[in-house]
């Protein structure tokens, strides 16, 4: 099963819709593999938003991921990295599609209550980033016959 990482940010934990959020990946069938729930640092947002850290906006993600703690999950499923971006939605909250987790929950760009691994690469970087490896579990819940197709497992 493919694996990816999803951060349920503070703008999440402070709204209390963290379990709302899970719920929808659960109702959907992918499974959760590791989760905990951590206080991200500086150094840790430093390696994670290596990308942004030249942009003038990036102290400002810093304070926000910061704010409170956060939820990091491994997610597993079939193409669990593009069935998690799709139910994620737009960066931007505002212009997120209705049932999307963001197009549902969030009016900002920042304050979007979800990160997600972009591609199947980045998802193994981010999630050794964040676990341990036997903080990830491999396990078959009852119900995958009934989540997928006998061919497709």
């Amino acid at each position: 099963m493919e694996k990816t990482l999803v951060i349920l940010k503070p703008s999440a934990m402070g709204r209390g819709i963290a379990g709302e959020v899970i719920t929808r990946f659960t109702n959907k069938g992918l499974i959760i593999a590791g989760m905990k729930m951590i206080q991200l640092t500086d150094a840790v947002l430093d390696e994670h938003y290596a990308h942004l850290i030249e942009r003038p906006f990036f102290n400002r993600i810093k304070t926000s991921m910061k704010a409170l703690p956060v939820i990091v999950m491994c997610l597993a499923g079939i193409d669990a990295v593009q069935v998690v971006r799709t139910m994620t939605g737009a960066t931007n909250g505002r212009n997120a599609a209705p049932g999307t987790i963001r197009g549902d929950f969030s009016m900002s760009g920042q304050e979007n209550i979800i990160h997600a691994s972009d591609s199947v690469e980045n998802a193994k970087i981010e999630l050794a980033r964040f676990f341990k490896p036997d903080e990830i579990f491999d396990y078959t819940p009852a119900s995958m016959n009934l989540l997928y197709a006998s061919d497709e497992i």
